[in-house]
């Protein structure tokens, strides 16, 4: 998951802005094509130069093979955000992969198709700080468009456990955490996150 912050979030509260972000969903081939502008969204709204940039290209291409993958892109003129995701599949050991995260319980959900994940949120860091509880906030427009649009029950992230202000808010944003999955050796790298749309 990456929305990348800057400053301590804000709790303050305010009025929806009168014209919000389009969200428009981008088809495999259109990302192909707008690959270099999907790098400048990522490179301006997160630090870290080229090398992140490119880090993010790479797991952008390797989600983008996923199956029922999609990704939203956000803005008017120019565009200010994206977020992506696709179905976790309930097949395969629990212990795996993000199985190895998540508890038996939402493996059913899995299984019937309807977890899906959301491994990053690319937004300003504005975003990050702002509104955060509102309906109307950029990253919460963007996770909660792409779990409706797949029918999803809930949506699923990790993050990594020392990132305690991504924890706070992905928590602003309305995320929940889960217990640790039932592998047998539970990994401490990372914590898992449930959305509820």
């Amino acid at each position: 998951m990456t929305a990348h912050v800057l400053d301590p979030p804000s709790r303050e509260r305010g009025a929806s802005p009168r014209a919000g972000a389009v969200l428009r969903s981008l088809t495999r081939c259109q990302i192909d094509d707008r690959l270099q502008e999907l790098g400048d969204v990522y490179a301006l709204s997160a630090a870290g130069g080229e090398d992140a940039r490119a880090r993010f290209l790479r797991r952008l291409a390797s989600a983008v093979r996923r199956p029922g993958f999609a990704l939203l892109l956000a803005g008017n003129t120019d565009p200010t955000g994206l977020a992506y995701g696709f179905p976790v599949r309930g097949e395969g050991p629990p212990g795996e992969g993000l199985g190895a995260y998540l508890p038996t319980g939402l493996f059913q959900l899995a299984a019937a198709g309807r977890l899906f994940a959301i491994p990053e949120t690319v937004v300003p860091p504005e975003t990050c700080r702002q509104y955060q509880s509102r309906d109307w906030n950029l990253a919460r427009r963007l996770q909660m468009r792409l779990l409706h649009d797949h029918g999803a029950a809930l949506g699923v992230t990790l993050v990594c456990r020392g990132d305690i202000r991504m924890l706070e808010v992905l928590r602003s944003w309305g995320w929940r955490y889960v217990p640790a999955g039932s592998g047998a050796h539970p990994p401490a790298l990372h914590r898992a996150l449930v959305l509820s749309p």
